[in-house]
């Protein structure tokens, strides 16, 4: 199965490094890589929320016995719940493959940050959602604006730690 990953990371680093020359001058390959990999993530997260608030939670409770999730928390639960191995994959495989750290290491300081950008997000989604009474889909937009920067910087520096420069792929 590693092998299998391992092999798909290369096609895509292969196929987003055609483009990075066209940003060198702007973006180092490690940088470029995290927002295509990054990009094409939370454009999915962004569409898996959609689907669920528009058509899945849309003017529903969903009431589990320890809390009462509205629309757009639910919604914002489900995506996580797609983007979060792919984050991984994209991660570990192609942004930061040249990371020093076991695996198991990187997926739990990975779920971590990961955790922590829910917390924020949904933070940040109540306020804007419930106090500010702004759209759901305009405020999860705005909140994974945010918290994308942050990420970044969380997983180079913990999560994927490297001691050399140097890329697999």
């Amino acid at each position: 199965m590693n092998r299998l990953l391992e092999k798909i990371a290369i096609g895509i680093c292969r196929i987003v490094d055609l483009f990075h020359p066209l940003f060198q001058r702007l973006l180092p390959l490690q940088t470029f890589r995290y927002l295509v990999a990054g990009g094409a993530n939370t454009f999915l997260g962004l569409l898996v929320y959609f689907l669920c608030y528009q058509y899945l939670f849309k003017e529903t409770i969903i009431d589990l016995w320890f809390y009462a999730f509205k629309a757009h928390s639910a919604s914002l639960l489900v995506s996580f719940l797609f983007t979060f191995p792919i984050g991984f994959f994209f991660a570990r495989y192609v942004v930061f493959d040249n990371s020093n750290l076991k695996a198991r290491i990187q997926l739990f300081r990975y779920l971590m940050i990961c955790l922590f950008n829910l917390f924020l997000n949904y933070l940040l989604l109540k306020i804007l959602v419930e106090i500010l009474y702004w759209h759901a889909l305009l405020a999860q937009f705005t909140t994974v604006i945010l918290v994308i920067a942050f990420s970044y910087v969380a997983q180079r520096n913990f999560s994927f730690k490297v001691s050399e420069n140097q890329t697999n792929c």
